[in-house]
């Protein structure tokens, strides 16, 4: 009777050691098996749906327009985008308020539509490369050129009345010794003043001197920007590879001229 105990812790022991040896042997196999190399998960498709799905509002031309068809520059630069990409494209059409929220419910992969840069939403998307700057130019005549603000004291500046450019232009004032503001109802009506020796230089965006230019294509003059308002796609937040291959695109557009033969044909 008095060996039983010992038999108990006998076996409780050997059961112990037991246990010891098969924890062991499962963490040596874990460690196998996290050493292991092995291939990365394969990544998420580019374009899940097997095209680019590119939201546009087609209410601002030359940018976007609508007749029978869908047409301007944001048309044709998301058409050379997804050949670049080596993918089909279907644009979408819709309100401007919608643009983003059409990203976020992922009924398009891009949004082209003359979105400003807007550090506000970078939590929600991600930008592609600035394709336009629609920001303020100064516009004077080529044989005198008037393209900073240190030459502006005592010339006549003729600009669209209650503008950004009004704006920009009493807030040099203020720093620069006086200048003449001359106020029109239109930025056209400002670049007819330069145009007809009227004033010096016009102070007007970007889109409305360059098609002021297309209109008069005799007249010599010459821009030069003093604000930047860049105009960029813009995807889903979680979709950086599209980005980056997007990115890829316009970087190569930028070097061999494309785009700036694009923007030439519409601007």
């Amino acid at each position: 009777m008095a060996a039983r105990p010992w038999r108990v812790i006998g076996v409780s022991l050997a059961l112990a050691v037991t246990a010891w040896i098969w924890t062991l042997a499962g963490a040596l196999f874990l460690l196998r098996w996290i050493a292991v190399d092995r291939p990365p998960p394969p990544p998420p498709p580019l374009l899940p749906y097997g095209e680019l799905r590119i939201g546009v509002d087609a209410s601002y031309p030359p940018f976007a327009a609508v007749a029978d068809d869908l047409y301007g520059l944001e048309i044709d630069l998301g058409q050379m985008i997804a050949s670049r990409l080596n993918a089909p494209v279907r644009f979408v059409n819709m309100g401007f308020d919608g643009l983003y929220d059409s990203l976020k419910a992922d009924q398009v992969d891009l949004v082209l539509s003359a979105l400003v840069i807007d550090a506000s939403r970078m939590g929600d998307v991600r930008y592609t490369l600035p394709y336009f700057n629609a920001g303020l130019v100064l516009v004077s005549p080529a044989a005198e050129p008037l393209q900073a603000v240190d030459q502006l004291p005592g010339r006549q500046i003729a600009l669209e009345f209650a503008s950004e450019a009004d704006q920009l232009a009493h807030a040099w004032l203020r720093r620069v010794p006086p200048f003449v503001i001359l106020p029109y109802e239109l930025p056209d009506y400002a670049l007819d003043s330069v145009r007809q020796g009227t004033a010096d230089a016009a102070l007007v965006d970007a889109v409305s001197a360059r098609l002021y230019l297309r209109l008069h294509p005799n007249w010599r003059a010459v821009s030069q920007h003093v604000t930047d308002v860049l105009y960029a796609g813009a995807v889903r937040s979680d979709r950086g590879a599209l980005q980056r291959a997007i990115d890829q695109a316009l970087a190569a557009m930028m070097e061999d001229g494309t785009l700036a033969q694009l923007v030439s044909r519409w601007l």
